[in-house]
């Protein structure tokens, strides 16, 4: 079994309530008196993709000194600059391909991938990033159920703000699934909301928000729920490839 922890949406742009709200979370999972295997970070660590708030944020996630309490797994957002989060926050060259990586478990993989478009807030799995997927899955030879982290939801959230802006050519992405049996569901971001659906017959889990929370329109005409707390998840990966998801808010 395949215990992951799941955050989002950090958005880290320097300023203190952007800072306390993540500490909070953080703390939370380093208290946690059971164990997780690792922690996923959907995207849009950054706010603005500067080097400053990816320091801030390699510090909090214990990239910085290795005192994180587990593998921490993360993948670029739209608000993302790939170069600065290559050299600030993973301590690499400042490339500006996509930033790909995958981490193999006892029982699972996961495969943390890029789907930022640079200079558009939309989101895309480009062929470099297909090809990869590809050649990781074949590496593992179908030995492990695999799970594929990215920013944007490929489907509508029915809400206008996560849906204009939304994984480009999802046909591509189902015709991946069809092929793969061993990708057991997809993980993602962008959305500022737990939810929960499908997508070509895998399950598709968004994480909820750290910065705020998106209200759905009959929940009034403010996008932004600003006081509402952060949210992380908590995936299960059984031995049966079956994949169960918690939420939880952290007050």
């Amino acid at each position: 079994m395949l215990v992951l922890a799941h955050i989002s949406d950090l958005h880290l742009d320097g300023s203190a309530r952007a800072t306390e709200r993540a500490e909070r979370v953080f703390d939370r999972l380093r208290e946690l008196p059971g164990h997780v295997d690792g922690l996923l970070v959907t995207g849009d660590i950054a706010d603005h993709g500067t080097e400053p708030e990816y320091e801030e944020a390699a510090r909090l996630l214990g990239l910085r000194d290795g005192d994180a309490p587990f593998p921490v797994l993360t993948c670029p957002g739209n608000h993302d600059s790939r170069a600065p989060y290559r050299k600030a926050l993973l301590g690499l060259p400042g490339a500006e391909g996509p930033v790909n990586s995958v981490q193999v478990f006892d029982d699972g993989a996961v495969l943390m991938c890029d789907s930022s478009v640079p200079g558009s807030d939309d989101g895309e799995l480009d062929e470099e990033t297909y090809d990869w997927i590809e050649a990781t899955l074949d590496e593992l030879d179908g030995g492990l159920p695999a799970l594929l982290a990215f920013h944007h939801p490929p489907v509508a959230l029915h809400h206008p703000l996560p849906d204009s802006f939304r994984l480009r050519h999802p046909d591509r992405l189902a015709a991946l699934l069809a092929r793969r049996p061993e990708i057991a569901g997809l993980i993602t971001g962008h959305a500022h909301t737990p939810a929960a659906t499908s997508f070509a017959g895998r399950p598709l889990v968004v994480g909820p928000g750290v910065t705020w929370t998106l209200r759905l329109p009959w929940e009034g005409d403010q996008v932004a729920d600003r006081d509402a707390p952060p949210g992380l998840a908590f995936h299960v990966l059984d031995d049966t490839g079956r994949l169960t998801s918690h939420f939880r808010v952290v007050t």
